[in-house]
């Protein structure tokens, strides 16, 4: 019997170990994972493991130091350009090797590499959009730059010198969680990261949408219920702005544009909680008589962070900001002599075609009275644990024809014969506009900066130690009849085509304005007398409304009013709505605690902070009430998408419109609703709803409780390694714009001037390792709305007692 039991236990143990050390389907092997001398035990980082280290490493051509400050922020010194674009490359992967490859394998349609079947018809999707194509084209244009192409090489060739180091101990601990290993970094993974912000910044589109609703409504109706300018706007570029040249012809509109709609695409829609702030304030409004520039990208709150913090320094340039790990040089960022930032603009630059193939084969598409050669382009997937899946793309000159009907859809209604004309598909050198703005010494060099710039178009804000200060919306823009793209269209006529360019030199852009300050918030880029079409729909304007009061008001501006600003959490929406809704309430019709909220919110000062009850019930109200008004007339139909008018549109239907048909509900035909009874019945609605879901009207109310805001790991469920809840005020719409899943990613303030001064935070910290001290350091501050004085070292012999190690890296 002891024998039995040994030889027993002798089996189990061989079983568990094998088990453990071998794949399962798309389950990794676990062995490695729970080793004691390769898994996650490794991964432990405590501050200040080596204060001086150096390291032999292949690539470099001249002997690089990095220093490390307090926030494990790498201050690269190298004595080439070269040199310091490696050292970037090497000490990015040594932080965040995982998160970059990561980004990247989902970018270039990847991830069922990594883990199995379930994200087939993800990767499938990326392919057909063309994220590879677009990848390709871009790294063309930036390898016929001399400049660019040796950036992006000494770049490459860092990351690989740390991936080369690497044992299986070493690596972070996502590739042992799912089973896999580093691969060598290429030029084109740096292509595939520019293209997934593209993806992010510039891929939402309500094409289908809006030619659904005109089918249904007419023409007319439509563009009452979706103009192309808001009812209330404060455009980036100042009302009354002249236009300095003479604009290009436009092309004219095809005599009829309604195209069939019946196989189309649900596309994704922008997420409105992907936006920015940013502005400049002039030397005449500062304490310091200097330029102050400020800027808040609002992006998925993530872990890793989206940002990494760096400085690189060379005979050429000084540059301090956050960079994009996987990408060469400083995105958002200042030297001595300029600081500049990013927004979004949110341009028209996708749009739909329908294609006529010749007949079943579809080798041939009718374009321009003739019949056109289809590219096929083969998509290999690479499954884990299972056969690979090979796919084919049809690609006309619009772009590729993203699904056919026989396809099975990634979501409902995803295109069925519709080929993708997009930016991101287009040549360009994206690294070459940055790579100017980290050397840029004067407004002049700003603009040649930006003429370099493709896409996602982004506000470009400006200021300098010259004291001037300016910003454009900049990016390359398609030459567009307007509205252009607002609906699908029929790509077999080449008037739909785009029909060129909007010159570089006549993007809207305003140097030094009367009022002393620029800015933008992702509203719109100009008023209507500007001759291009860019949009005819941008985010709301209450974010830019309310930076523009408080910038117009301020004088004496320094770096703590502008940390303040930053902050704000004051509702402007709610201040234009609320005065019009609350006399429309009949209170008669209200129970109790109904009675109690509608108390509660009159008494409300707007602020929507974390303890704000009021602001919890007015953001479900205002979602209610827009359903109400609108969900009968537009109602969710997966086989035939709809939306609602914007924010905007409905503030001017309640405000100017009182006795409008659209307060009546379609599916009662025995009543008719008025207004007073949809602001009524959408403000029981939400309190009701509010008490089933936190018990009767108090402190569980809250705002930042309920709204829930939380950085998660790039892992979807990995709640081990999040942040959840974040006690954290603002939302949608609001100037702090910290939502449930985006908000504030990077906040950065400069200000210009003999000696510059900056400082900045995001919500995470500079490892992407969860056993380092430096994943998750930040986010306190963050929350708390404090920023960090960022260590700008002018020489290496400069000495801080914030510098806590130092790595030489050596030939």
């Amino acid at each position: 019997m002891k024998v039995f039991k040994a030889l027993l236990s002798l089996f189990i143990s061989i079983g568990v170990t094998v088990a453990l050390n071998q794949p399962w389907g798309s389950v990794p092997a676990l062995g490695r994972l729970l080793s004691p001398f390769e898994g996650f035990w490794q991964n432990a980082e405590t501050v200040g493991q080596s204060s001086e280290q150096t390291i032999s490493v292949k690539g470099a051509k001249e002997e690089v130091t990095i220093l490390f400050d307090d926030l494990h922020v790498p201050h690269i010194f190298a004595k080439n350009d070269y040199d310091a674009y490696f050292a970037q490359g090497y000490a990015t992967a040594r932080d965040r090797l995982w998160q970059m490859e990561f980004q990247t394998h989902a970018a270039a349609g990847r991830i069922s590499e990594l883990i199995g079947d379930r994200a087939v018809e993800l990767d499938r999707y990326n392919r057909r959009l063309g994220m590879a194509y677009g990848a390709e084209k871009s790294l063309e244009g930036m390898s016929n730059d001399p400049v660019s192409k040796s950036v992006l090489d000494a770049y490459t060739t860092g990351i690989n010198a740390y991936i080369n180091q690497l044992k299986p101990a070493d690596y972070p601990i996502e590739y042992k969680l799912l089973g896999y290993a580093p691969e060598p970094w290429t030029p084109i993974k740096v292509a595939f990261l520019l293209k997934q912000m593209t993806q992010t910044l510039a891929a939402g589109a309500d094409d289908l949408m809006m030619t659904n609703i005109r089918q249904q409504l007419g023409p007319a109706l439509t563009a009452n219920l979706f103009p192309d300018y808001p009812f209330k706007e404060d455009p980036i570029i100042p009302v009354g702005t002249r236009w300095d040249f003479e604009p290009v012809k436009l092309p004219n509109p095809p005599p009829n544009t309604e195209t069939d709609s019946s196989v189309a695409l649900n596309w994704q829609s922008h997420d409105p909680g992907i936006g920015s702030n940013n502005w400049a304030v002039g030397p005449e409004k500062t304490a310091t008589g200097y330029p102050i520039l400020a800027n808040d990208p609002h992006l998925t709150l993530s872990l890793p962070s989206i940002w990494y913090q760096v400085q690189l320094v060379t005979p050429t340039m000084n540059v301090y900001g956050v960079s994009l790990p996987g990408a060469p040089g400083v995105i958002i960022g200042f030297n001595k002599d300029v600081a500049w930032g990013v927004t979004n603009v949110g341009a028209d630059v996708l749009d739909f075609y329908r294609i006529r193939f010749r007949d079943n084969q579809r080798q041939e598409y009718w374009h321009d009275g003739k019949w056109k050669p289809v590219r096929r382009r083969v998509e290999t997937i690479r499954v884990k644990g299972k056969p690979a899946v090979i796919d084919t793309v049809l690609y006309t000159h619009h772009g590729p024809v993203v699904y056919l009907p026989e396809d099975k859809p990634f979501r409902n209604n995803i295109p069925t014969g519709y080929a993708a004309r997009w930016i991101a598909h287009e040549v360009d050198n994206g690294v070459k506009t940055f790579y100017l703005l980290n050397r840029a010494k004067t407004y002049d060099d700003y603009v040649t900066a930006l003429s370099y710039y493709v896409a996602p178009a982004q506000n470009f804000v400006f200021a300098n130690a010259a004291k001037d200060i300016a910003i454009s919306p900049n990016g390359r823009f398609p030459l567009k009849w307007r509205d252009q793209g607002k609906f699908l269209l029929d790509g077999t006529r080449a008037a739909n085509d785009w029909q060129g360019w909007i010159p570089a030199a006549q993007n809207p852009r305003v140097k030094n304005p009367p009022r002393g300050f620029v800015s933008s918030a992702n509203q719109s880029s100009t008023d209507p007398t500007y001759p291009y079409y860019i949009n005819w729909e941008f985010e709301t304007t209450d974010r830019g409304m309310r930076i523009n009061q408080r910038l117009t008001a301020m004088q004496n501006v320094t770096v703590d009013s502008l940390r303040h600003l930053q902050n704000d959490v004051y509702n402007h929406q709610a201040s234009k709505f609320l005065p019009v809704l609350l006399p429309y309430i009949q209170e008669k019709d209200l129970s109790d605690p109904q009675k109690q909220a509608l108390k509660t919110v009159r008494q409300w000062n707007y602020q929507q902070d974390t303890a704000s009850v009021a602001g919890t019930i007015f953001m479900d109200w205002i979602s209610r009430l827009e359903a109400g008004i609108w969900a009968d007339d537009f109602p969710d139909n997966a086989n035939r998408p709809l939306r609602y008018p914007n924010t905007d549109r409905t503030l001017q239907l309640v405000t100017e419109e009182p006795t409008s048909r659209w307060f009546d509900n379609v599916q009662t035909p025995n009543r008719q609703e008025t207004i007073q009874e949809v602001v009524t019945s959408s403000f029981r609605a939400t309190v009701d709803s509010l008490v089933k879901q936190h018990g009767p009207l108090g402190k569980t109310w809250a705002w930042a409780g309920h709204k829930g805001t939380s950085v998660r790991h790039l892992i979807p469920g990995l709640d081990a390694f999040s942040a959840l809840n974040v006690q954290i005020g603002g939302g949608r719409g609001i100037v702090n714009a910290a939502g449930r899943r985006a908000g504030p990613s990077w906040r950065m303030i400069v200000q210009t001037g003999p000696n510059v001064r900056a400082y900045g935070v995001f919500p995470g910290g500079q490892s992407g390792n969860p056993g380092s001290p430096y994943y998750l350091n930040m986010l306190e501050t963050w929350r708390k709305g404090d920023l960090y004085e960022l260590l700008y070292l002018k020489s290496i012999t400069e000495k801080s007692p914030r510098i806590q190690s130092t790595l030489q890296l050596t030939r």
